[in-house]
């Protein structure tokens, strides 16, 4: 069942100081009316010449002939402001480059094959890009805006147009189904359109980040805004979400704002969801902690309106080159394991209506380090033998073994520190249960590391 349609455009006026620049510019400046621009002649300018540089149709030079009422089209002269309509102009198509990808990600172009994302690669308008299960990728339009596009994701780039003489950018994507994370710089013009458009909502920004999750089988979509704000509005019945408006008309203000640190849940077939505050940011326990056993794994400080919880990690500081994408009912998480380097984790909440919460960033170090341990009686003695294996090596490795009469090893029987090999032999142990555990201390790097085993006991009856 198709949904109603909801529009959200962003709300962002030109400034004092911009429009007073336009204004004052040697070639164009930006028109009171929004169907047309100021080109400004210079010496040696022509119909003929506009035309050719900045018209769709060369021959159109007799429309601004008529519209200015130039009665000498091949001698203009200089410094004369000549209105041209916008619908004339020239598009011209931008193209959005990978700047990551991880796991299976593609892209098709019309009734093309499907060839997997590279990066490096520049896409166009009319292309379809669609993530796997684990896929991720980040595009990167012209103006930094960037694009994140997370695992189970299908999208259209459907337009990507830069308009002649007022320099004005239509970018609009299509989303089918998942999710798309959006950074979007500044609009430089007031005619500049970013769009994130799914089958029930419709999100244009001027200078935000905000993320837009649309699920098919529900026919929702939910928006959420992290910085700047997104406007609301139900669509007419009927509207079709690739449809856009005509290029160069100015975006139109919204009746419902939804603000930073808000989000909006549009369900299919209701009034537009009612913008409500998202979550704090979660606070990840022990942020400084090694990662290095064989597992990745985090611990969350609990939220109380919290119904779950997403992990990201990625090799950068903004998660632009996504690698992992994991949600979770537990604060505990894990992640899999990782190959030995610096990361970063970004961590998110989720409440009682799907929304997703404000962002929390970390860095962690991945070193992976397997410290194995077993201990055993010595034949035919009163002696243990505890031996132990690291299989990291480092210039400088050692170890210090702790023996004691209690889990927590405190008030240690034995022990012995600054141990270059893998085995201490105990003697003349007493009968009773004991614990114990072995740490490795490693420089590495001008770094200091340890790691211990998990503690372990034994009983001893003789």
């Amino acid at each position: 069942m198709r949904s109603t349609f909801v529009c959200a455009l962003a709300l962002g006026l030109l400034s004092t100081a911009h429009a007073h620049q336009l204004a004052h510019q040697p070639t164009h400046a930006a028109s009171k009316s929004p169907e047309t621009t100021i080109y400004v002649t210079r010496s040696g300018d022509s119909l003929y010449d506009i035309a050719q540089r900045y018209l769709r149709d060369p021959a159109d030079w007799t429309q601004l002939a008529r519209l200015n009422r130039v009665s000498a089209p091949r001698r203009l002269k200089p410094g004369t402001a000549l209105r041209v309509p916008v619908a004339l102009l020239r598009q011209d198509g931008l193209s959005a480059r990978v700047i990551a990808t991880s796991g299976p990600a593609s892209h098709t172009f019309g009734s093309g094959p499907q060839l997997p994302l590279i990066v490096g690669a520049n896409l166009v308008e009319g292309e379809h890009v669609q993530t796997g299960d684990n896929g991720f990728a980040t595009l990167e339009m012209s103006d930094g805006s960037h694009l994140v596009i997370p695992p189970g994701t299908a999208l259209d780039l459907a337009t990507l147009r830069q308009t002649a003489l007022t320099g004005s950018t239509d970018r609009i994507v299509n989303l089918q189904h998942g999710e798309v994370n959006t950074e979007v710089t500044h609009a430089t013009k007031k005619d500049d359109r970013f769009q994130i458009r799914s089958p029930s909502v419709v999100a244009g920004v001027r200078g935000t980040s905000f993320r837009v999750n649309y699920d098919g089988d529900k026919g929702s979509t939910a928006v959420e805004v992290l910085e700047g704000a997104v406007g609301v509005d139900a669509a007419p019945p009927g509207q079709t979400a690739s449809v856009a408006p005509a290029p160069g008309m100015p975006l139109a203000a919204s009746t419902q704002l939804v603000a930073a640190r808000h989000g909006s849940l549009t369900l299919a077939g209701r009034a537009v969801g009612t913008p409500v505050p998202l979550l704090d940011a979660p606070e990840l326990r022990n942020p400084a902690k090694i990662q290095d056993d064989a597992v990745v794994a985090f611990d969350l400080a609990p939220i109380t309106l919290a119904h779950g919880y997403r992990v990201q990690v990625g090799r950068d500081a903004g998660l632009l080159d996504l690698i992992r994408d994991l949600r979770t009912d537990n604060a505990h998480v894990d992640v899999g394991s990782l190959d030995d380097g610096t990361y970063f984790v970004r961590l998110t909440a989720i409440d009682e209506n799907g929304l997703e919460g404000m962002p929390s960033t970390y860095a962690f170090e991945r070193r992976r380090v397997s410290l194995d341990a077993t201990a055993g009686r010595v034949e035919n003695s009163r002696d243990y033998a505890f031996r132990w294996f690291v299989n990291r090596g480092a210039g400088d490795t050692r170890f210090r073994f702790v023996l004691a009469a209690s889990p927590d090893l405190g008030t240690p029987l034995v022990d012995r520190t600054d141990i270059k090999d893998g085995q201490v032999v105990v003697r003349d142990l007493p009968k009773g249960v004991y614990y114990w555990s072995v740490i490795a201390e490693q420089f590495e790097g001008g770094r200091y590391y340890q790691k211990a085993s998990p503690v372990q006991s034994f009983r001893l009856d003789w």
